[in-house]
């Protein structure tokens, strides 16, 4: 596998508008959505990892998840933070990182648009522990990352339905695996896998 060359995410979104970024999109994800309805998850704590320009902590925030949206980039933080205020809310942002984590207590659900599909096959493990240790028995992973049928190599890697059960499988239950489309700037629109998991007991 050819491994990835990515940006500096710490330099990034202090020298470029969030707008024009590959995944900016600026309402709730609409697999997100959907899934959110089919599970009747309407409430608890929510954590929107690698939350970039912020817009999906606030978008689950305004809908009354208590919402913590970490990411890798103290820049990225800022600019999420300033886009929230004066929001009436339970939100929250913290830099962090996933692969070292300092963020602490347990979360009924966990988002992740595009954070998994950076990391190398040798990190996914210590990701996956991570979510494990966050996650409450029976919580919720969801998932969104670029799909194994996405051409091309640029950008992130691409995953098929049986890496992804194999990196959560000693602590997930695999629900569904469904082929999508990564919503952002991008055109054509990236090819995607929305991945719903739930944490065992």
């Amino acid at each position: 596998m050819t491994p990835r060359i990515f940006p500096n995410w710490h330099e990034l979104y202090d020298q470029q508008p969030v707008e024009g970024m590959p995944w900016y999109y600026p309402g709730l994800d609409p697999d997100l959505e959907r899934a959110l309805a089919l599970h009747g998850l309407r409430e608890g704590r929510l954590m929107d990892l690698g939350t970039g320009p912020g817009t999906q902590a606030i978008a689950l925030a305004e809908r009354g998840f208590e919402v913590t949206g970490s990411d890798l980039s103290a820049g990225a933080v800022a600019q999420a933070t300033r886009r929230s205020a004066g929001l009436h809310a339970k939100l929250d942002f913290v830099q962090d990182d996933v692969l070292d984590s300092r963020v602490n207590g347990t979360f009924d659900i966990v988002f992740d648009r595009g954070c998994f599909h950076v990391f190398a096959p040798h990190d996914r493990p210590r990701y996956a522990s991570q979510l494990a240790k966050w996650l409450r028995p029976g919580g919720w992973l969801f998932l969104k990352c670029f799909s194994h049928e996405q051409p091309g190599d640029f950008g992130p890697y691409r995953l098929t339905p049986a890496e992804i059960e194999g990196t959560f499988r000693s602590s997930f239950e695999s629900i569904a695996i469904e082929t999508t489309v990564y919503q952002g700037t991008m055109n054509p629109l990236p090819i995607a896998l929305f991945c719903t998991l739930r944490r065992g007991s």
